[in-house]
């Protein structure tokens, strides 16, 4: 084993880690990418429903409609699930997400988080022309089904919210459901077909492409152990299967792990965690689905994927590494089949992953403020996949000392200090 030297490591392999790995590495840095695995996107990149979701704006708040706090408190709802002895625990965090998720809360974080979300899919296109991994995204946006008139007025209304942004959606009724997917089947109201997003077949594929690009270029991927992080006195080192690592700059880049970096430190970063399911099944011949679609009141989405339909789940409430309880995936996967003629499970056991979120639902990207050459990237809630490599390129630029192309500070870890 020997000691070597870059210009940055990268802490995590996820889809935000690897895209921070290949914007530093396009500005002349020579970067190590360190994680766990040997695979890059094994982790919260692989279990996603593979949207780029340039239509999601506004993003995921505590929602405040009496029926919608009943259900969740009685833990019977489909899109949401907790673990009573993580409510303790939680309870600061949740609170605060309650007061983010006030209107104005919400319109504060959808104005912060807009400058990313315009620049998502663009950035991913740029990545994937260069990984020649086109062929895994289709444009084909994604569907919001109702199945109460309820539901589609309120899905309606939410879509008009975008109309200001430049959004394109459509509004369709169940004849027109039927023309565009003609095997979904049931009694659906209405539906919101989102435009914009672009969807990926593969999102773990994705991250791995975005990886052989990477150490194509002459990039070092390497097994570390984050948690050993040592800071120098002309930098930053860190433990790895080939030896010790040794950088003047570290992006921590771990997701929902961020928190073995940043607490040892000292700071007081409230992330937690949402965690989620996946189950692949087959389609009954000759059923094929074209658009992930949403089941508003189910609380779950089916996404074509290239391994089969991939069923994932809404949120857990849970502790990270508590053994897995794939709750809402028995509730769902009935009521999946009830619109959508699902055959039998690919996959011997649930995918588990888990969501790294703040409570104002924005990320952090930029400087540790007490620490020369440490910089955050991490906490992207359900949007990591989407804005990775927006985020990559941001957080370049403020290592580089390039001029940013949106002001970081509604990113800052300063925030909650």
């Amino acid at each position: 084993m020997v000691n070597k030297r870059f210009d940055a490591i990268v802490l995590g392999a996820g889809m935000v880690g690897v895209a921070a790995a290949l914007h530093l590495q396009a500005r002349g840095r020579s970067v190590a990418l360190v994680d766990r695995h040997a695979e890059a996107g094994e982790e919260t990149s692989f279990g996603n429903a593979g949207l780029i979701e340039r239509s999601s704006i506004f993003p995921y708040m505590f929602p405040r409609e009496p029926g919608a706090l009943l259900r969740y408190a009685l833990n019977r709802s489909p899109e949401a699930h907790y673990h009573l002895s993580a409510l303790p625990g939680l309870a600061s965090w949740l609170l605060r997400y309650w007061l983010n998720s006030s209107p104005e809360g919400a319109l504060r974080s959808a104005t912060a988080a807009l400058p990313l979300i315009e620049r998502s899919l663009t950035e991913h296109e740029a990545l994937m022309q260069a990984a020649g991994a086109m062929h895994l995204l289709k444009r084909t946006g994604w569907m919001k089904l109702c199945r109460s008139q309820a539901s589609f007025d309120k899905a309606v209304r939410e879509a008009e919210r975008l109309i200001p942004y430049g959004r394109a959606f459509d509004v369709l009724d169940p004849q027109q459901i039927a023309t565009r997917e003609p095997f979904l089947k049931g009694n659906l109201t209405g539906a919101v077909h989102l435009l914009d997003p672009g969807v990926v077949t593969d999102p773990g594929g994705l991250a791995r492409a975005y990886a052989a690009l990477f150490k194509s270029r002459g990039g070092e991927m390497i097994v570390g152990d984050a948690a050993g992080l040592t800071q120098e006195q002309d930098g930053w080192s860190v433990p790895t299967n080939d030896g010790r690592l040794h950088a003047r700059d570290v992006v921590a880049a771990l997701g929902p792990w961020s928190d073995i970096v940043f607490r040892p430190l000292g700071y007081r970063i409230p992330l937690a965690v949402k965690r989620g399911y996946h189950m692949h099944y087959v389609a009954e011949p000759p059923a094929v689905l074209n658009v992930p679609v949403l089941d508003v009141e189910g609380g779950y989405v089916l996404a074509p994927m290239l391994r089969g339909i991939r069923l994932t789940t809404g949120a857990e409430f849970a502790r990270r590494d508590a053994p897995p309880t794939p709750v809402q995936l028995a509730r769902t996967e009935p009521l999946a089949r009830q619109i959508f003629p699902l055959g039998a499970r690919l996959d011997a056991k649930p995918w588990m992953g888990s969501r790294p979120c703040l409570p104002d639902m924005l990320p952090i990207i930029g400087p540790a403020p007490r620490h020369k050459g440490l910089w955050f990237d991490f906490a992207h809630q359900h949007h990591g996949f989407t804005l990775g490599p927006v985020s990559g390129r941001l957080i370049a630029d403020l290592v580089t000392g390039a001029e940013p192309f949106t002001d970081p500070a509604a990113y800052s870890v300063t925030r909650f200090e």
